[in-house]
């Protein structure tokens, strides 16, 4: 039975505010969204005929600012799953000091199955259902799964009409020539990657000497995998839906990303040997790397688990249960809200300068995000060396404090 994440993030909640000793109030506050909308999308299909899809947009906290997070495009989208990602993109705005709070938006529908004109439409038809909960100062989307720069373009384009004006500031992940910002496509798995160095440089490893399997090989797998390699790391197993890819003396990332464009999948590289997931998971490496989708190490598979750590480049791969048995087997996980925040933390410099009407390089970019995220990364292992919790633990402790100090300034509690 699949865990459902809303349930699974309203514990992580509970047990960092027993920790910090915060009143009742402030956990039920942060256990559900402030507000949901439900949009029903009828969009006109190319034979003519018209179809209704179900879209959401959910904004969990903005204590600390406005609401920021991705829209999902995916026929597993559910309100429960959205509720779930904003929550997590709360902490994970919290967690590296971003002003925002969370939101997080979905359309249940597969886009492989529309036209290019058919998923305009559908992006359009989403954003004037959204738009008046949307804007600069109140929720800023981003891309997520099955959504991409070119959408957010669309999407830009569509509120612009609503609004009248040109306001490239409602949504980040545009394409460079449209706003966007130098450093956002590899963002994420550039962080994941700075992240996994300095996680082992605790666990005493040398990263050059490291080997690392990665689940899900799309933008946030592939520069993670591009990246670790220029860090020296060896990547040895890849596995995505369609299959997997085996090989001890390491597999080249970037010829991997390369085969990904062409053919649509991992699967058949040249000089590798196939691999399954359940195979992906018990390898013997340093580095397991998680990129695909929620609820992937679970209490089945985790006691295969021989990784020395786990870095979560996905919202929510490990359930409650795996999270404790990985504990137990002294398994260092890195969280997801700090191992992928470095697309949220790209997206707020994005935001930042579309405002401002200026842009920085790319240099400039990476460099603030590598600031940003090894300034989180040691103020979360500390506290958890402090308190004797795990790296998860900490870093809800972080954000909750700090989204706890705004809600008590501004009188909420």
């Amino acid at each position: 039975m699949a865990v459902n994440p809303l349930k699974a993030v309203q514990e992580q909640i509970k047990n960092a505010c027993e920790l910090l000793n915060l009143e009742e109030s402030v956990y039920e506050i942060l256990k559900e969204p402030l507000r949901v909308m439900e949009v029903s999308i009828p969009v006109q299909m190319d034979d003519g005929t018209v179809k209704v899809f179900k879209g959401y947009r959910s904004q969990h906290n903005d204590a600390l600012g406005p609401a920021k997070g991705g829209i999902r495009f995916h026929p597993d989208v559910t309100l429960d799953e959205v509720k779930a990602l904003s929550m997590w993109m709360t902490f994970k705005c919290g967690v590296v000091g971003l002003p925002y709070g969370g939101g997080k938006g979905g359309v249940a529908v597969n886009p492989q199955e529309l036209s290019p004109t058919e998923l305009e439409r559908l992006s359009r038809g989403y954003i004037r259902a959204i738009s008046s909960i949307i804007g600069p100062e109140k929720d800023i989307p981003a891309p997520d799964v099955g959504t991409n720069a070119q959408v957010m373009a669309w999407m830009v384009d569509e509120y612009n009409k609503i609004v009248g004006y040109n306001s490239p500031a409602v949504i980040t992940g545009k394409p460079l020539i449209y706003g966007g910002s130098k450093g956002r496509v590899d963002a994420t798995g550039y962080g994941v990657a700075l992240i996994a160095r300095e996680a082992a440089k605790k666990l005493e490893m040398d990263i050059k000497n490291c080997t690392v399997a990665i689940q899900g090989y799309g933008n946030v797998g592939s520069y993670t995998g591009i990246h670790l390699q220029r860090l020296g790391a060896k990547i040895v197993g890849v596995v995505d839906i369609y299959g997997g890819v085996y090989n001890e003396r390491g597999i080249d990332a970037e010829k991997l990303a390369e085969h990904v464009r062409k053919t649509g999948s991992v699967k058949d590289f040249e000089g590798t040997t196939s691999l399954t997931n359940e195979e992906l998971f018990a390898l013997d490496v340093d580095v397991l790397i998680p990129a695909a989708l929620e609820n992937q190490i679970t209490e089945e598979n985790a006691p295969n688990v021989k990784a020395r750590m786990v870095c979560e480049a996905a919202n929510g791969p490990t359930t409650p249960e795996a999270d404790r048995i990985l504990r137990e087997k002294g398994i260092f996980v890195v969280p997801d809200i700090l191992a992928n925040s470095g697309g949220v933390i790209v997206s707020y410099f994005e935001w930042v300068q579309n405002l401002m009407n200026y842009y920085w390089t790319e240099e400039e970019i990476k460099e603030r995000q590598e600031i940003v995220m090894i300034n989180a990364f040691n103020n979360i292992y500390q506290l958890a060396q402090e308190y004797k919790v795990d790296m998860r633990t900490a870093a809800y402790m972080i954000a909750i404090k700090r989204i706890y100090e705004a809600m008590k300034v501004r009188g909420w509690i």
